[in-house]
């Protein structure tokens, strides 16, 4: 079994990762993340943010976000559980010209109806309580979903993609949950931030499996300072460790 590297190396990998993706475009995305927050969370995020993840099971990102537009739109853009719930035929028949996965866009409307015959606010206080027990139960919502959406929701969750899986594995640690801890004990970032990131960083680098286990353990642990508090401060990372990551891309 491989030895967890130290927390402090990992999270120095991490930080030039971050800054990557940040370089890559995806800023906005990471800021999307940090400001997330359950308290905040309505009814409308929650419909779309579970039809979010439902769609996501098994599709490319990319291609999904292209279509979300016009599925948000066959959806009344997810204005109430009670507006979908009513015009439930309409909505259905309008989902299926974009995206014809019968079963997905079913399982969007059980939980409007859910939502709709519970109240927003039952459904909320249960997901505040059970968490992802909760929304496993949620229709098309599985074991891997569950945490997914519950990130989505501004909840403290990783969840266990296939990318977050392997770069774990390969830098000793029995869970992404307990690598983005890891990582989170140092840099001080909400772990669905950390997870976000090496998720997108995993998407941008075929090669990441190795880019993470070959820079965590070549990281000089002095440029992690729990003093790093804004992404300013994460820039004066040292440039040459930026300049070594562009060959393995």
């Amino acid at each position: 079994m491989i030895c967890p590297l130290k927390a402090s190396k990992l999270a120095t990998a991490y930080l030039i990762a971050k800054e990557f993706v940040i370089r890559s475009g995806f800023h906005s995305e990471i800021d999307w993340q940090e400001r997330l927050s359950f308290t905040d969370i309505s009814e409308r995020d929650f419909l779309r943010e579970m039809a979010w993840v439902v769609f996501s099971a098994g599709f490319r990102e990319n291609v999904l976000r292209k279509r979300f537009g016009q599925i948000s739109e066959a959806f009344l853009q997810w204005s109430s559980a009670d507006a979908i719930y009513h015009a439930r035929d309409a909505c259905r028949e309008r989902a299926l010209r974009v995206f014809n996965h019968p079963q997905k866009i079913q399982a969007i409307l059980t939980t409007a109806q859910l939502t709709f015959q519970k109240g927003f606010p039952v459904i909320k206080r249960r997901i505040k309580s059970e968490g992802v027990e909760f929304l496993k139960q949620l229709s098309f919502v599985g074991p891997v979903t569950a945490f997914h959406l519950a990130k989505n929701l501004g909840l403290p969750a990783v969840k266990p993609d296939r990318h977050l899986v392997r770069i774990a594995r390969v830098t000793g640690y029995d869970c992404p949950d307990s690598m983005c801890k890891a990582i989170a004990s140092v840099v001080a970032e909400k772990i669905s931030v950390i997870d976000l990131v090496i998720w997108r960083f995993a998407t941008l680098n075929p090669h990441y499996e190795v880019w993470f286990s070959d820079k965590a353990s070549q990281c000089d642990t002095g440029v992690v300072e729990n003093s790093f508090t804004t992404l300013r401060d994460r820039a004066c990372l040292a440039p040459q460790l930026y300049g070594s990551l562009a060959p393995s891309m």
